[in-house]
């Protein structure tokens, strides 16, 4: 098999990064062998929304085959690299990616569209993700994110610190939807997600800015206080309550 070297690099990703993925690689590599047949990079480090010290880096393995003891051989890669926020993989086969892309279109789309060869061979290269079930499966990821977020504000206890992490967490979960959208409705796919939220609002006329706020937060890019911090809360459900709303009734109809 012609394996990929590991002298690449990544537009918009820090150096150290990069770095820190190519001896991530070899550490791989070394414990998994002939077992392993493609590393696959994918996520805000390759759509150029990478954020230091506050993104997770996210890899898929392509296995000839797993059992047991092939996953149990990465908890010493797990215990070293989550230090590095590199999240456990996913660990598939190729025999897996066309079932699991029935069942999980919109995080399959999201990878084949966007991601990076890190070693081995490209299992997406003439691949097509079936999309069927990815109206049902957005609409499903879009209102369940919103019950989550109510849960997860009440097991919070509605505190500062509760609602500073719940919201980064929500929104980050709700841009892949997005994209989504834009796919069922025939848009151009935007990557980040300041743009993305644009222009669903512009096509929408609704008001977002509670989805931007929080954008903002998980970038560092606002500080709000302890009083603002609430209001943000606020905000924010308001505008993840209308875009549900909107894109069920869109998606629905089968119209934008």
């Amino acid at each position: 098999m012609d394996r990929v070297k590991t002298d690449w690099t990544i537009d918009g990703l820090p150096d150290e990064t990069q770095q820190l993925l190519r001896a991530y690689v070899k550490d791989v590599t070394d414990i998994y062998g002939d077992q392993l047949e493609g590393l696959i990079l994918y996520g805000s480090a390759v759509r150029g929304e990478f954020l230091p010290g506050r993104s997770n880096v996210n890899v898929l393995f392509v296995l000839a085959s797993y059992d047991v003891a092939v996953l149990k051989n990465y908890s010493g890669l797990h215990r070293r690299w989550s230090k590095e926020q590199i999240v456990v993989p996913l660990f598939v086969t190729k025999d897996d990616l066309q079932s699991a892309s029935l069942v999980f279109p919109l995080e399959y789309l999201e990878i084949h569209e966007c991601h990076r060869l890190l070693w081995g061979q490209d299992p997406f290269v003439g691949f097509k993700v079936d999309q069927r079930h990815l109206a049902g499966e957005v609409m499903q990821s879009l209102r369940g994110n919103l019950l989550r977020v109510r849960q997860r504000f009440v097991e919070g206890g509605g505190t500062e610190e509760a609602i500073t992490i719940l919201l980064p967490l929500s929104v980050t979960a709700i841009l892949p939807c997005l994209r989504g959208v834009q796919r069922l409705l025939g848009r151009p796919v935007v990557s980040h997600g300041e743009p993305l939220l644009k222009d669903l609002e512009a096509l929408w006329a609704v008001d977002l800015s509670g989805l931007r706020d929080a954008l903002s937060l998980k970038r560092g890019q606002i500080s709000p206080g302890q009083k603002e911090v609430p209001r943000l809360m606020e905000r924010y459900l308001e505008s993840l309550e209308r875009l549900v709303r909107k894109a069920e009734e869109q998606l629905s109809q089968g119209k934008g």
